[in-house]
């Protein structure tokens, strides 16, 4: 939590987010002005930010793909992209603050950071290498990937730095090689650990920027993610959060997220079992339907305990056109009787070659719209 909706919002400059009174530690936003003429996208989301344009163009990420070379699962790059925006609404009120693509990471900061100190890297947030290959006895690399994004106020066509959130993405399973082009081996790494070395590195991310120019004493808001192994059908999830108002990250707060796939594999436990049936009972009408589905799955995220995303993968052999239109009005007529209310629900038809349909439904709309994609 999800693939399309996410592809379409970063497609139209990340006009995403969601409604949020502003915290109390967000009222410290002193610092840099930008000189250039600055205007900001209209929000196109209902529930989203605003995007700053910089002279008539948009600015992108002064670390723009580095994070997304770290991952070993690219469903980590998008879900730490929107988790971010989303989670950074309780702190950057969108009524108030305008998204921008991180610039106070360099490339070369995040290049260095995410590596092991050493001698030659004396900047690394991960440990040094202990020199063991045992999976069980080297030390192994914490810190996966990271992500900043910036939030400004706007007044006329001036833009001032109101606040930063990062994302720290740490590795449940390190991989490593014992030599290069070798065999792949992995290190697993406990929740506990991945919480107190997150949260080591993050003050250190915290100093590092605050002493950049321009940041200044505005709030930073700073996340820990579990990244998901490389296999994984589903992204990771965020498990922490904290704000440093000054120098220190004054406390940290739990974030409780989990993501799945329905239906469950390998024996797995749903994570929540009415959810569960609902789908199932979805997608036996909609196979029964039509006999030349190549398959019906769903990924699902949680936050709190509730459906907070649903993204439904319908994978099609259609050849005719009214094939599809026929089929999808019936998705979306079986989709409103059996799946959750309360929840954005995406459903993808597609084929191997292209998507032929979408339908989807807001977490307030009681009922899904339709959206065939035609060729002509």
């Amino acid at each position: 939590m999800k693939r399309l909706w996410v592809i379409a919002a970063l497609a139209a400059l990340l006009v995403l987010g969601g409604c949020g009174k502003l915290g109390s530690t967000a009222t410290n936003s002193t610092t840099s002005t930008s000189s250039k003429k600055v205007q900001t996208t209209g929000n196109f989301n209902a529930t989203g930010y605003n995007s700053v344009v910089t002279e008539g163009h948009y600015k992108t990420s002064a670390a723009r793909g580095v994070a997304a070379d770290y991952v070993n699962n690219t469903l980590d790059v998008k879900g730490m992209e929107t988790g971010l925006l989303q989670l950074s609404q309780s702190v950057f009120s969108p009524d108030k603050y305008s998204f921008q693509e991180g610039q106070y990471l360099t490339k070369a900061n995040v290049q260095d950071w995410l590596g092991r100190q050493s001698k030659s890297n004396p900047d690394g947030l991960n440990p040094a290498s202990n020199g063991s290959t045992d999976p069980d006895k080297r030390t192994p690399e914490y810190l996966g990937t990271m992500l900043e994004q910036d939030f400004v106020t706007v007044s006329g066509s001036k833009s001032t730095l109101g606040g930063i959130s990062i994302a720290l993405g740490m590795n449940a399973i390190d991989y490593y090689q014992k030599q290069q082009y070798g065999a792949t081996f992995q290190t697993k790494i406990s929740a506990s650990d991945q919480e107190t070395q997150g949260k080591k590195i993050a003050q250190e991310v915290v100093n590092r920027l605050r002493a950049k120019t321009g940041v200044g004493n505005v709030p930073i808001f700073v996340t820990l993610y579990s990244l998901a192994e490389k296999d994984s059908l589903v992204s990771g999830s965020f498990f922490a959060k904290g704000t440093a108002t000054g120098k220190t990250i004054d406390k940290w707060d739990k974030v409780d997220q989990q993501s799945g796939v329905l239906p469950t594999v390998n024996g797995a436990k749903a994570i929540n079992s009415s959810d569960a049936t609902a789908f199932s009972n979805f997608q036996t009408q909609v196979q029964n339907f039509f006999p030349n589905l190549a398959g019906v799955t769903a990924t699902v995220h949680y936050t709190d305990g509730s459906l907070s995303e649903m993204t439904v993968n319908i994978q099609t052999q259609f050849y005719s056109q009214t094939e599809i239109m026929s089929f999808t009005n019936y998705v979306a007529s079986v989709a409103n009787k059996l799946l959750p209310s309360g929840a954005p629900i995406q459903i993808i038809v597609a084929s191997v070659n292209t998507t032929q349909a979408i339908v989807s439904r807001s977490a307030s709309a009681k009922e899904f719209t339709v959206n065939i994609l035609q060729n002509y």
